[in-house]
């Protein structure tokens, strides 16, 4: 078995050497080829306080394009180790990604930026606000420079393959450290290059690069254009995608969301995946994709290979629905990660939106485990990912790491450090951070000479004012507390080597987070296992973390939490952890660390394929095509053999056609009650029918049929069998007050869509819209109520269930499962175990054909050890009771639906198969078995 890591880049990539230049990377002249010993000056690596030697002037600033060594980029907040670089030149985690098609190591992208079909050229009068920006000095961004003969160049240059400097470092930590520890035997990762490929077309170089690639470190290369994937990439992913899982609505003044046309090139790039998957899938293989660059590869891959075993990971946040919604293509998004068998999230919050989500957009019953879909259950998990310590461990211990840790201790002698580490964008909060630092001087005059900030800012590919505002509140804080000895704020544009990384978190007396929205946050998790003390004095320095990370739900409140906008709080949260004694440092410590240390990489990666492989067997056991046909020859033989008894069928769809329990019927359905009279002549039998009908209708209904139990609005009322009076099992003064909510939200939408009506049953509210003037509008205004109703009533223990024309809103903790337990429970009280009867109930027999029978199912499977719960029947049912404490000798679980079901067996001929089957039940020798 391959275990597939799709991630759009792979961990490794192709570094060409041209003619008369160094190759990437070098760190001495002694390490580089002959013939190029002095082709140039030694590479320096950029430093916190050290300047470059023989240098008068400062050196610049570095940039994406002027950086000789790049590190190791991750959105998702861990580094990626390089094993082909010096280790100096190491990079910590969260780093920036260099432009993609602007290394002089790497072809040049043929593609144009932005991709063509631009609004200005077609709109005059954007066109002439263009060149008056331009006569202003304000340029548009142009393509850059290419020639055929840079292309034949890197057509024949020879190259190496070396670590990538960009891409997912905390999948591929966790990922070696699960292969490290023997949790991971075959795995394949599937990915690009990260580089521009069209001038490579064409020729053998490319297809030699696929080979080694393959061959020699297990990675299958995915090629798509360099237009589709700047499209795909710098535009649809960077524009519209990450703004949006990060709360900034793509339709601000500032965004690119014009450019909705790079939707195209995001489904070609993801369609490119498919393929190469689907090319390479052999049986038994497991397809792992990760991420928001490749949501629709689960459903393309699906389509394929139906029987797949597909695992889906958002590394980001996932935002909740009234912010999804605004994207354009926002169905078909989902509906590409719902191709998944199982899809992971980084915490219970962003599992939650994507299920309202989910359930508002598509009209899909969402579950505390997942997704109900029509022909499938889709699960859904949160599990956290972390770093890894083992390989944190090694390189703290480095040499480089206590000579730097010196240095600074020198260097800030007497001071306390606060120390950040971010991109410089919107989302990570810097501009609120250093105002909240601002604030903390000004309101504390004692610290002003005390302590120093040293913000490590990383600039990112797209440049705006953020630079500007934030340079400007370093310079007005410098200015106004600096002094010759002093300087409050250190700041650096620009990202710093792993050893002087890891000394700063070793000594710091606060990590500082304040990012405003973020999937997780790795830094703090590296922070906090290197304040163990193992290599510098005993420290448990403080955290403040921004609520708004998905790392802040795994502390449980130990660290100093923060709203990145309230500046007040976080003046207070840096003036409470540089005042903070020492018992109570090391007391948070020890929490946060036991939860770092828990959530590890490797803890994360065998977890979820754990899961997915749980998952995968039971859906695949469910499914319509796994399920095998009713034998009624192993039926009649279960049913002579035991003594007694007990059917629960359920009534619409099952006993009778008629399916809508708004649906008046015109008249007792007498062949059904022919059919449950026969079965009652055996006393050894004992019969109950579940409806969602009122208690009324059903005794209309079944007056004729004494002695049969009845179970009304899926659950909330019960009739024991020869009863004539009926037990409401629902809370009724519980009904009453969530009714009243209830029905204002159901109010609200009724006005809106005209033609629609609520029915008002003692136990549930129906929403009808199948009648209304405009059915689309109203399915709309229908999934919105519903999504309305579970998000804002989900307290009062009641669920909105989209159905077919109608939204039904019924209490959770009162269903059709509940009311089954009750009538065996009640059996058990009746019928003690005896010599000849271990057992109140022998022969168990559930018939359903809808959603709502499938807990039923579920519950009967456990009683008779079905469906890997145990022989005891110990297992949990949906509802969150014990399973019963009694083993069933024999249970059949009958589905009549064409979809996905937990029953153990099926009947295709629907409800007329059914009264057949039913009317051969009782011991008639003369009567032939039922085919």
């Amino acid at each position: 078995m391959t275990v597939f890591l799709v991630s759009l880049f792979l961990p490794k990539t192709v570094h060409f050497t041209l003619p008369g230049t160094p190759p990437r990377g070098s760190v001495s002249r002694a390490s580089r080829p002959a013939g190029e010993k002095n082709a140039g000056p030694e590479p320096v690596a950029p430093s916190l306080f050290k300047p470059p030697q023989n240098s008068i002037t400062p050196p610049h600033t570095p940039t994406e394009e002027r950086k000789p060594n790049d590190p190791f980029s991750n959105e998702d907040g861990v580094r990626i180790p390089p094993a082909d670089t010096d280790t100096s030149l190491r990079a910590p985690i969260d780093r920036s990604s260099p432009q993609w098609g602007g290394r002089t190591d790497q072809p040049m992208s043929r593609a144009n930026s932005p991709p063509p079909l631009s609004l200005l050229d077609s709109n005059r009068h954007l066109q002439k606000k263009a060149t008056e920006m331009g006569r202003m000095g304000i340029t548009q961004p142009r393509t850059l420079a290419r020639s055929e003969s840079h292309d034949r160049v890197f057509a024949h240059a020879n190259y190496k393959i070396v670590s990538a400097d960009q891409g997912n470092g905390g999948l591929r930590n966790a990922a070696e450290a699960a292969s490290r520890e023997g949790k991971l035997d075959d795995y394949t990762w599937v990915g690009t290059l990260g580089m521009p490929t069209d001038a490579l077309q064409g020729t053998h170089q490319l297809q030699d690069i696929e080979d080694r690639m393959a061959t020699e470190h297990d990675m299958l290369t995915v090629f798509c254009s360099d237009k589709d994937f700047d499209g795909h990439y710098s535009h649809f992913c960077k524009q519209i995608l990450w703004p949006v899982f990060h709360y900034q609505i793509p339709d601000n003044p500032k965004s690119k969301a014009y450019e909705d046309h790079s939707w195209k090139y995001y489904v070609n790039v993801n369609q490119a995946f498919a393929d190469k998957i689907v090319k390479n899938w052999k049986r038994g293989d497991v397809i792992w994709v990760h991420d928001y660059h490749l949501l629709l590869v689960p459903s393309m891959v699906r389509k394929k290979i139906p029987d797949a075993q597909i695992g889906f990971f958002l590394h980001v946040a996932f935002p909740s629905s009234e912010v999804f919604r605004c994207l354009a293509v926002r169905k078909e998004l989902l509906e590409g990660m719902l191709g998944a068998n199982l899809i992971g999230f980084q915490i219970h919050e962003y599992t939650r939106h994507f299920l309202q989500t989910c359930s508002r957009l598509l009209s899909a019953e969402a579950t505390p485990d997942g997704l109900q879909l029509e022909d499938r259950f889709v699960d859904v998990v949160s599990l956290p990912i972390g770093i890894d310590p083992v390989n944190l461990s090694l390189h703290r211990e480095e040499d480089e790491v206590l000579k730097w840790m010196a240095i600074m201790r020198e260097r800030y002698a007497g001071k306390r450090l606060i120390v950040a580490r971010d991109k410089l964008d919107h989302v990570r909060g810097v501009r609120q951070k250093l105002l909240s630092y601002e604030l903390f001087l000004n309101k504390n005059p004692e610290w002003r000479d005390n302590v120093v900030l040293i913000q490590v800012a990383l600039s990112t590919s797209e440049k705006s004012e953020l630079d500007a505002t934030v340079s400007d509140i370093v310079t007005r804080v410098n200015s106004s507390w600096a002094n010759l000895a002093y300087q409050p704020v250190v700041y650096l544009k620009q990202d710093i080597p792993y050893a002087q990384y890891l000394a700063l978190l070793s000594i710091a007396d606060a990590l500082m987070i304040t990012s405003q929205r973020e999937g997780m946050n790795l830094t703090s998790h590296e922070y906090l296992y290197c304040q163990d003390g193992k290599i510098s004095e005993k420290k448990h320095g403080s955290l403040i973390l921004s609520e708004f990370t998905g790392t802040s739900s795994l502390f449980g409140g130990n660290e100093l939490a923060v709203n990145p906008w309230d500046y007040n709080s976080c003046a207070e949260a840096i003036k409470t952890a540089l005042e903070m004694g020492d018992e109570e440092k090391q007391r948070r410590w020890e929490k946060l660390s036991d939860a770092v240390n828990h959530h590890t990489g490797s803890h994360w990666f065998t977890e979820f394929m754990s899961r997915l492989d749980r998952v995968y067997e039971e859906q695949h056991r469910r499914e319509q095509t796994a399920v095998p046909r009713l034998s009624m020859n192993t039926l009649v033989k279960q049913y002579q053999s035991t003594e007694r008894r007990l059917f629960i069928l359920d009534f619409e769809g099952t006993l009778v056609s008629w399916g809508p329990v708004n649906q008046i019927i015109p008249m007792s359905p007498q062949r059904t009650l022919d059919v449950l009279n026969d079965l009652l002549l055996d006393e050894k039998n004992t019969v109950y029918v579940m409806s969602g009908r009122r208690p009324e209708e059903l005794d209309r209904l079944f007056r004729r049929v004494p002695n049969l139990g009845l179970i009304a609005e899926n659950g909330c009322f019960l009739k024991d069998c020869g009863s004539s009076t009926w037990t409401e099992m629902a809370d009724s003064e519980q009904i009453r007050t969530w009714k009243a909510s209830v029905k204002n939200i159901m109010t609200y939408y009724l006005e809106r869509t005209p033609g629609a009506q609520i029915e008002d049953r003692r136990c549930s509210l129906i929403f009808h819209y199948k009648s209304a003037e405009d059915y689309e509008s109203a399915c709309r205004q229908a999934s919105d109520c519903a999504s309305h109703i579970n998000d804002a009533c989900e307290e009062q223990r009641v669920h909105a269930i989209p159905g077919d024309g109608c939204v039904v809103v019924e209490p959770i903790d009162w269903t059709k499962s509940t009311a089954a337990q009750r009538i065996f429970a009640d059996l058990k009280a009746k019928m003690a175990p005896d010599e000849q009867h271990l057992t109140p109930v022998d022969f168990l027999m559930v018939i359903g054909d809808g959603r709502d029978d499938e807990k039923v199912f579920k519950w009967a499977n456990a009683l008779g050890g079905i469906g890997g719960t145990s022989s005891t029947a110990t297992g949990t049912t949906d509802d969150g009771d014990e399973g019963e404490q009694q083993l069933v000798k024999e249970v059949v679980t009958v589905s009549l639906g064409n979809r996905n079901t937990e029953a153990t067996a099926t009947l295709t001929q629907g409800v007329s198969g059914m009264l057949l089957l039913l009317s051969h039940m009782p011991l008639r020798s003369n009567r032939p078995p039922c085919r």
